[in-house]
């Protein structure tokens, strides 16, 4: 039987890059792909379909999930109260009803998020491993990815439904690591560097091409997680049809998180930039990437210096400008 995946959050960035990737890998060689697509779409392929609408609309979700065999939800929302319950939450119930209830269904694999463990707000003395109690930091979007993680959890329980999540920190591609060491107005994601000086201050770095070094409240560098979507990709396609990855969750991230101290000296050291140190009310953590790592034979390839390098390397094309699709 030929196998169809469906695929929410098809154009966003991990979505393309899987999709990239889903075309040339034997893996998926007896698959085809169907994406549903709401405000944007894909170029066409002879392998791909394309349903339109809202993840809200339950008779959009069961159109897309006619003959589905296999389920990657990408699909999420930022902090956009008037929007998330319905497309997180409600559009991820109607995708786990429609698969209890399918003759064709086989697997769901959720891509959740440290924000469900608190990310770097709440101060973690120990690593961070899958049996950790979740933690959602204040605003909506935390707090989605906590509901999102409980209710495929339960349906495991009430339904027996093979579902994984592979649980991400922030996802970098591109010169995305750049950006978030940005003084300007161009930062990607938080914190908001210039929003904690003057602005002419923050000018200055910018010209000087310094790096922030962010400190926590006792001084010392934090250390952060981050995932190059090229690995996360990795990860979803070893867990696509691994009997291993029945009803588990695995935290998918570099094999350190990276430490700013040592981000700032190899940045100064290889780029020459200036180091500014920056104290902040926020804390290290150490997502533990083990359990993937010994379960499905998963490995990052990026570290904190490739990462580095890679962004500050990347040289991007006039027709691929930056855009961020969400806030936050």
């Amino acid at each position: 039987m030929t196998k169809k995946l469906l695929i929410t959050g098809a154009t966003g960035k991990v979505g393309q890059a899987f999709i990239n990737r889903f075309w040339d890998e034997s893996h998926f060689a007896e698959f085809t792909l169907r994406a549903l697509c709401h405000n944007r779409t894909l170029p066409p392929h002879d392998r791909l379909e394309i349903v339109r609408g809202s993840l809200s609309d339950q008779n959009v979700v069961n159109q897309a999930m006619d003959g589905v065999t296999h389920v990657l939800h990408l699909a999420t929302c930022k902090e956009t109260p008037n929007d998330i319950m319905d497309v997180a939450i409600k559009g991820m119930f109607w995708l786990l009803e429609a698969s209890r209830s399918s003759p064709t269904f086989k697997q769901f694999i959720l891509i959740g998020g440290d924000a469900a463990m608190g990310h770097f707000v709440y101060p973690h003395p120990i690593p961070v491993t899958e049996q950790q109690k979740h933690s959602a930091y204040p605003g909506c979007y935390a707090l989605s990815k906590v509901l999102e993680e409980v209710m495929l959890e339960q349906y495991y329980v009430q339904y027996d439904l093979n579902g994984c999540c592979l649980r991400a920190p922030w996802i970098m591609e591109k010169d995305d690591f750049k950006y978030q060491l940005s003084f300007g107005e161009d930062v990607f994601g938080g914190p908001r560097w210039r929003d904690m000086m003057d602005s002419s201050i923050a000018d200055s770095y910018i010209e000087s091409n310094a790096v922030p070094v962010m400190l926590d409240p006792s001084g010392k560098p934090v250390k952060r997680n981050f995932v190059h979507v090229e690995d996360l990709v990795s990860a979803i396609i070893a867990a696509v049809d691994n009997p291993a990855a029945r009803q588990q969750i695995f935290n998918i991230c570099m094999d350190e998180p990276v430490d700013y101290g040592e981000l700032g000296s190899y940045l100064s050291e290889t780029r020459g930039f200036p180091q500014v140190f920056i104290p902040t009310e926020y804390y290290s953590t150490w997502l533990d990437n083990t359990k993937a790592k010994f379960v499905l034979g998963w490995r990052p390839v990026y570290d904190l210096h490739k990462l580095a390098d890679a962004a500050f390397d990347f040289q991007r094309l006039d027709d691929d400008q930056r855009i961020v699709w969400y806030p936050g």
